[in-house]
């Protein structure tokens, strides 16, 4: 599926954890650790499971840290 983002990360699902209607998704990118917060019928309709290769796409205006 081509698509504009340019913030692509490949990496590996370690875990996901389901609530009631969210689910965080954890990926292992070559070492750093992502989250990313979805639907628990998103998992289900894209048959996500632990060891699944996915496509992290990060389409965000800003990103703030503080210490």
């Amino acid at each position: 599926m081509p698509i504009s983002a340019r913030n692509q990360i490949k990496g590996t699902i370690t875990k996901i954890t389901r609530g009631e209607a969210i689910a965080n998704v954890e990926v292992d990118a070559h070492g750093v650790r992502l989250v990313a917060s979805i639907t628990v019928e998103a998992v289900e309709e894209l048959g996500l499971r632990e060891g699944t290769e996915v496509t992290a796409i990060v389409k965000a205006s800003d990103v703030i840290l503080a210490t």
